[in-house]
């Protein structure tokens, strides 16, 4: 494993083959940073997911190297894990409540790429629920990046849930954050790979 790394979490029933994911990756690679680059496909129970990264932070050194790039849920999973361990994060249109923001999505599911089925239950909100950072210590280790536009979750929630860190907010966009490719080698800086 590399000196440093980044360690991607994506968003409600995506995975690693999402877009941003794959625009990551190749210009990682085509700076000859492939190696450092980490997206595993998280699972329906937030509990068995932080498990997973956690697992993964430790075989990458996390403590003291990872940075967290975490998109919508993925955000609010980065959150938990940054203030855990001190490390840096940038947040993509990220979900502040997560406990409140899913509830209407309590039910059959579907991951994105896979196709397969899961059922996203209360078990699972009582899981995000234990996961919920009160305050955040240290604000200058997040950057977060959001989009006015973003129908799914209001970005004025993590304006002000992320206060006193860098923000950039951008008009009009989506929840996909349709930016992205503009701020790729601003986050291999942010992440000290550059």
């Amino acid at each position: 494993m590399t000196e440093s790394s980044i360690l991607y979490l994506h968003g409600f029933t995506s995975g690693p083959q999402s877009r941003k994911v794959q625009a990551l990756a190749a210009r990682m690679a085509a700076r000859g940073l492939a190696d450092s680059l980490h997206c595993p496909q998280l699972m329906a129970s937030p509990a068995a997911s932080i498990e997973l990264i956690e697992g993964l932070l430790q075989k990458v050194g996390g403590d003291r190297t990872a940075t967290l790039v975490g998109s919508s849920l993925g955000g609010y999973y980065a959150t938990h894990l940054a203030e855990k361990h001190g490390l840096k994060a940038v947040l993509v249109n990220p979900a502040v409540v997560a406990a409140i923001e899913l509830e209407r999505y309590l039910g059959p599911q579907t991951w994105l790429y896979s196709g397969e089925s899961f059922e996203f239950t209360r078990q699972h909100i009582a899981e995000l629920r234990a996961l919920e950072v009160p305050q955040l210590a240290d604000p200058s280790r997040y950057w977060l990046l959001a989009e006015e536009g973003d129908e799914t979750l209001d970005y004025r929630q993590a304006v002000a849930r992320y206060a006193g860190a860098k923000q950039t907010i951008l008009p009009g966009g989506d929840h996909s954050f349709t930016r992205w490719d503009d701020y790729l080698d601003p986050i291999l800086e942010f992440a000290a790979l550059v």
